[in-house]
């Protein structure tokens, strides 16, 4: 990939986390419990196993970021990033439109059907802002040479920027899963996923 303006690539993506902050809160945060816990009609995940996952992989990237701005504070800052041919091809699988095809979660990623539901929704936009509050940090950071370790094997260390595209990438696949699980006029729904 050919280097991309940093602070326009942190744009995006903070605009994605807007919106997938948005949709938790107007979707997913007043809804019954039953509607959270029902399975999809597909034998899918519920909406708050959906949300669940996305939680579990944002236990581990989100301190991952954190420890790898700390370590590079200070350090100097490039006012360009330019992806990987791993990075590229993590997010691209990831995305809604380019990974048509399914992935099995990892065990530790899986989440049981029995949950909290509330708490995971409350959980969820938490780490939605935590994620916003990382992207602002990142703008006085080098988003090339800040490594960040992946959950699937933590001796691979990616791009900052890399990361987050892969993380907002993966949250958006599942969130719309999720709102495929709205007892709501198909309408509606792609609208929300917009």
């Amino acid at each position: 990939m050919s280097p991309v303006d940093k602070h326009h690539w942190l744009d995006g993506l903070e605009a994605r986390v807007e919106r997938h902050l948005q949709k938790a809160i107007y979707y997913f945060q007043n809804q019954d419990s039953q509607v959270l816990l029902k399975p999809s009609v597909t034998g899918g995940w519920s909406i708050a196993q959906c949300l669940e996952h996305l939680n579990r992989y944002g236990h581990f990237y989100l301190p991952a970021i954190d420890r790898s701005l700390q370590r590079h504070d200070g350090q100097p800052d490039a006012s360009t990033f330019t992806s990987t041919w791993l990075g590229s091809y993590f997010t691209r699988m990831m995305q809604p439109e380019t990974g048509k095809r399914k992935i099995k979660a990892m065990r530790a990623y899986a989440p049981p059907p029995d949950l909290d539901a509330h708490a995971i929704v409350a959980e969820f936009i938490h780490l939605q802002e935590t994620l916003l509050a990382l992207l602002s940090r990142a703008r006085r950071a080098d988003l090339t040479a800040t490594r960040v370790p992946v959950s699937i094997a933590t001796f691979i260390r990616l791009r900052l920027g890399d990361v987050f595209a892969f993380l907002i990438a993966h949250d958006e696949r599942h969130i719309q899963q999720a709102l495929r699980n709205l007892p709501v006029s198909p309408e509606t729904v792609v609208q929300a996923i917009r």
